[in-house]
């Protein structure tokens, strides 16, 4: 059977009255270098004041189809939307009330998102913020760029630097003021604890800083040795000698609290209990873990002992 051609996903999230339609039409399918070239199919999950014109866009080989129904966001159906229009790529205009797994858990096999940006009209993003804060989160999480337009000299940018760098530190941030003038975000962001350090202390305040970083940007962590306090757990799956250690982090809300850890090793005859806190050592490996399913961190346990939990025992980003 012949492999299918991978199809690139475009995909702008955000809610209603954003500036994604805006965006799409006036930067997207206006740039000639990009229409025309191949045929587009454009799946549009909500509509606001801005439209597209589909009759207009099909002579540029775009070909605009409207998702209404969260339910269906399915393989089936958008294979079929893709094929229907012939086409071998996708623009993707998220609704902002639906959370992104509805998508991502959905996609075709071949359907690879490109790249993801996240809209957000300034007027309003902190009220949505405080209000709908797991929405938010869940479009700042993946995005790689973050556009706050609307922008005005009286906000800081900071305030809206912070909401985003809570949730990813991979994110670019840009902010479009209302005079048109756009400013990337050049606001610098050090880590709260020294990676350069013999051993790199990480504070309880500062463990859910730390276990993002590490996630996002294993490898500078090879060899480093950390020291931290944490909860071990283990399993009957785990190979002797082999535990999880790390700590229940909030990312937004209480609904959202998880246990989140990474593959620890230590000499089988000192495995820790399970569910208890320790202070550990450790130094750092990247390598392959059939409990990652691929090459990840690995922390080798140099010293450990039983500690207390600390005050605030669910790690957070604030």
């Amino acid at each position: 059977m012949a492999e299918l051609q991978e199809v690139p996903v475009y995909l702008f999230t955000g809610f209603l009255e954003s500036g994604k339609t805006e965006f799409v039409n006036e930067s997207v399918l206006s740039d000639p270098s990009f229409v025309g070239s191949e045929n587009t199919l454009l799946l549009v999950c909500e509509e606001g004041e801005e439209e597209y014109d589909a009759e207009a866009l099909k002579k540029k080989k775009v070909f605009v189809e409207v998702v209404e129904n969260e339910i269906d966001l399915s393989a089936k159906i958008l294979t079929y939307l893709l094929n229907k229009n012939h086409c071998t790529r996708v623009l993707m205009e998220y609704n902002g009330m639906w959370l992104l797994n509805s998508f991502y858990n959905n996609l075709p096999d071949n359907w690879v998102i490109y790249q993801e940006f996240m809209f957000a009209d300034a007027t309003t993003f902190l009220n949505y913020n405080n209000n709908m804060r797991q929405l938010v989160v869940d479009k700042l999480q993946s995005c790689d760029l973050a556009v706050f337009n609307r922008f005005t000299k009286k906000m800081n940018q900071m305030d809206y630097h912070k909401i985003v760098r809570a949730v990813s530190r991979r994110a670019q941030i840009a902010y479009e003021y209302v005079d048109g003038d756009i400013v990337n975000d050049d606001i610098q962001d050090p880590l709260p604890f020294d990676i350069n350090a013999p051993i790199i202390e990480v504070k309880d305040d500062d463990f859910a800083q730390w276990y993002r970083d590490i996630t996002e940007e294993p490898r500078k962590y090879t060899g480093k040795t950390l020291e931290m306090k944490g909860i071990t757990m283990t399993n009957s799956r785990f190979d002797p000698g082999v535990f999880a250690f790390g700590r229940r982090i909030m990312t937004c809300c209480v609904q959202d609290i998880q246990f989140c850890s990474l593959v620890a090793t230590c000499p089988v005859k000192e495995t820790p209990e399970a569910r208890s806190w320790y202070k550990v050592r450790f130094k750092v490996d990247y390598k392959f873990s059939k409990l990652y399913g691929k090459k990840g961190p690995i922390l080798n346990m140099i010293q450990m002992e039983k500690t207390s939990a600390p005050e605030q025992e669910v790690a957070t980003f604030y």
